[in-house]
């Protein structure tokens, strides 16, 4: 099970989503460019040592992550989308994909998605914070899978 962020735009998010990552023992990839230096202060500071912790890897651009990709599906996390993650089987080689904070991923990238999942929400509500939306995800993917670290 991967994160992967597409050309995130909030640093902090980052650094929160890294940290997720680091304590349910998931990779993230970074697809670039971001709307921020990578070495920011901002994302180490929500990530704060938990980033030393995780397996992550940047990619320079959305066409050398398709070179380069792990194997399995990329699943879309999108307010767009018309199933459910509780309803969605998950693979233990998923990778989430998460959209720009801003404005999502464009069609290029949500074409070459194997699904796309939503969380639903009270009506009249539009979205979560990504780093909210990729732990509600995560957490079930990986259950769903027998992921999740054992104590």
């Amino acid at each position: 099970m991967r994160l992967t962020l597409f050309q995130p735009d909030i640093p902090q998010n980052v650094g929160a989503i890294l940290r997720l990552a680091a304590c349910l023992g998931t990779a993230v990839d970074l697809i670039e460019p971001c709307g921020f230096v990578v070495d920011d202060r901002r994302l180490r500071r929500a990530g704060m040592d938990y980033i030393d912790h995780v397996s992550w890897q940047r990619y320079e651009s959305w066409g050398k992550y398709q070179q380069t990709k792990s194997p399995g599906r990329l699943i879309l996390l999108s307010s767009k989308a018309s199933i459910s993650y509780v309803d969605f089987a998950f693979r233990s080689d998923d990778s989430l994909l998460l959209g720009q904070e801003s404005a999502g991923v464009p069609e290029l990238v949500r074409d070459v998605c194997d699904a796309a999942v939503t969380i639903p929400l009270s009506p009249g509500l539009r979205s979560l914070n990504v780093a909210l939306a990729a732990a509600i995800v995560l957490a079930e993917a990986l259950r769903q899978t027998q992921g999740l670290p054992r104590r």
